[in-house]
């Protein structure tokens, strides 16, 4: 297989390094100074043992892909960046190509089938930082990640198996799921953590009570849906001590939209995760006040150019009074 990694950020840049690093061929799609960056110093990864310097073919776009039959592209762009991505995929790629998801959230399957027939998604529990040009920073000290697959929007065929042992034998823990969405829709509720991380400073007990309560409205949302989703103790038994988190300063405790926020990107993709949660709610009759403020305040923030973690829980918890 020949791997299109289409935005090598964070999560893109780890798991295309260690694709790399494998032996496998793999194209690397970015974007302006962070490009050129790789392109003066190929792309650095930083682990527990340091810092090397990893060589891939780059590209700023898709038309400058080498495409063949055996391509198969991981889009890990976030979510708010999937329709350019998609329209940038269609005018240059064949459309019969594997499009893996390797994203947060559960919207962008379904965007992606509209266009191509052969859709895969990807369940990430990869901890990963891109906070410096031309360097992504494996937040793991032992495996770098777990990375389940399955074809949308369900099932398993040849092409999942085989991208899973080029996965393993990039050193990722991978397995194909035929429930693969379910195993998504537990990470959904997981990153509802992520706006608020990137939105409230975390001051200590109103901190945990938001997100204690966003997971809550998520949890009953999805229930209300009638969505199938794996349990919190199946989800952590798959996690046991397999990511083992090393300590790389600050910004070791910020999710990918603080670091959104901190690298002023202007735009998070909190719709697709607090605000997954409202769409559900909203569908279904159920109210869900912290997802929904959750999901303001960050898009605030990222559209403002303010700092991130730099409202006050303690305030956003008094506005919402008592669940």
């Amino acid at each position: 297989m020949r791997f299109v990694i289409y935005g090598a950020g964070a999560i893109g840049g780890v798991i295309g390094a260690h694709l790399a690093l494998s032996g496998a061929d793999t194209t690397l799609v970015a974007r302006g100074d962070h490009l050129r960056a790789m392109c003066e110093n190929g792309l650095v990864l930083d682990t527990a043992e340091g810092r090397q310097s990893v060589s891939a073919t780059l590209a700023s776009n898709a038309s400058e892909v080498d495409w063949s039959d055996d391509s198969v592209t991981l889009l890990a762009v976030k979510s708010q960046q999937t329709a350019a991505a998609i329209a940038d995929l269609r005018a240059h790629m064949p459309l019969d190509t594997p499009v893996v998801s390797a994203q947060n959230g559960v919207a962008n399957e379904r965007e992606l089938l509209r266009v191509f027939p052969r859709v895969y998604s990807l369940c990430v529990m990869l901890p990963a930082l891109h906070l410096e040009l031309g360097v992504v920073v494996q937040a793991s000290s032992n495996r770098p990640g777990i990375l389940d697959i399955g074809r949308y929007p369900s099932g398993i065929d040849e092409a999942a198996q085989s991208i899973s042992s080029a996965l393993r034998a990039a050193t990722f823990l991978s397995e194909p799921r035929p429930d693969i969405m379910a195993w998504k829709y537990r990470k959904l509720i997981m990153n509802l953590v992520n706006g608020i991380d990137a939105s409230y400073r975390n001051d200590g007990d109103a901190f945990d009570e938001l997100v204690r309560r966003a997971r809550a409205e998520g949890e009953e949302v999805i229930a209300a849906a009638g969505i199938d989703v794996v349990s919190e103790a199946t989800d952590k038994q798959r996690r046991g001590d397999a990511i083992i988190r090393r300590d790389t300063g600050e910004a070791s405790f910020g999710s990918s939209t603080w670091q959104s926020v901190a690298r002023g990107s202007g735009s998070v993709e909190t719709d697709y995760l607090s605000g997954e949660i409202a769409l559900l709610g909203r569908l279904h009759g159920i109210a869900t006040p912290v997802n929904e403020l959750v999901q303001n305040e960050t898009n605030r923030l990222a559209r403002e150019g303010l700092s991130a973690a730099s409202s006050d829980a303690s305030v956003a918890l008094e506005s919402l009074g008592r669940p």
